[in-house]
């Protein structure tokens, strides 16, 4: 029987109530997603981590069951989250994981609270998104006001591999049914894209001074791995993996190598 994970609320200065959640045992180890913000995300890799590490992770405001609160919505504010995450739970330092947009987060909470970070891990995000990467979310923005379920497909259909989502088409199904429907939740996710295309993390980058992993996959066409080269170009201390395959949701498609490589650079490894 797998563990329930211990479950809290924590409060922004604005009134956000973001759930959090605590499994395992053993090192720190933070999960922040990407656009989607959903701490169940991680499930895959917690099933995989936890009896080896303390794994936090949480739904960003305006998610499954976070509130929005009335800041505006901008990687500064999901880092402060994400830092206030922490202090929660009593965390003074954790190896940080963010994961697409979540890698963005990671820039800046770095760039900000360098000192809370014990290692990084900046996994199929980039520096700052190119034209591809514009036009891409910029096409699945307009798709939001009058088309919210073809977002929603859309969104599985360009993030894992044919193969894989065709042997896993509970996935699809899942992702048509949970499409954002409701005004706030249009608004919500069309205000997380407008930050994810406004992160320039150039100014950010001389922060990341403890180990960092650049993670990707070949085959991302979501998040191009043309970016995490690009990103160790500009970090020529950190350490770089990218899979073969796996799709943008590598994490899930790829779970066993990617919490494999995860732990041993946790752990210690570069």
């Amino acid at each position: 029987m797998v563990a329930q994970p211990e479950r809290i609320e924590v409060k922004t200065e604005d009134g956000a109530i973001l759930h959090a959640y605590r499994d395992g045992n053993g090192p720190h180890l933070f999960l922040i997603s990407g656009l989607g913000g959903t701490a169940g995300f991680w499930t895959p890799v917690v099933q995989r981590l936890s009896p080896r590490f303390t794994i936090i992770r949480y739904d960003q405001r305006g998610i499954a069951g976070s509130s929005r609160g009335t800041a505006p919505c901008s990687i500064g504010t999901l880092a402060q989250d994400s830092l206030r995450v922490m202090d929660a739970f009593g965390i003074d330092r954790a190896t940080v994981l963010g994961h697409s947009t979540g890698g963005c987060i990671v820039q800046c909470m770095a760039s900000v609270a360098a000192s809370r970070l014990e290692r990084a891990v900046l996994s199929a995000t980039w520096i700052q998104a190119g034209p591809y990467m514009r036009a891409l979310f910029s096409m699945r923005k307009s798709l939001l006001p009058t088309a919210p379920q073809a977002y929603a497909t859309s969104a599985a259909l360009l993030s894992y591999p044919p193969d894989w989502l065709q042997d896993h088409w509970a996935v699809f199904e899942k992702a048509a049914a949970s499409a954002p429907l409701s005004e706030q939740e249009k608004v919500i996710i069309s205000e997380r894209i407008d930050a994810l295309l406004a992160h320039d993390g150039h100014e950010m980058l001389n922060a990341l001074t403890m180990p960092t992993l650049i993670f990707g996959a070949e085959d991302d066409i979501v998040v191009p791995s043309l970016h995490q080269h690009e990103l160790g170009a500009l970090l020529p201390s950190s350490a770089i993996t990218i899979l073969p395959k796996g799709g943008h949701f590598f994490p899930v498609t790829q779970t066993e190598p990617f919490a494999e490589r995860l732990a041993a650079f946790a752990g210690g490894k570069q």
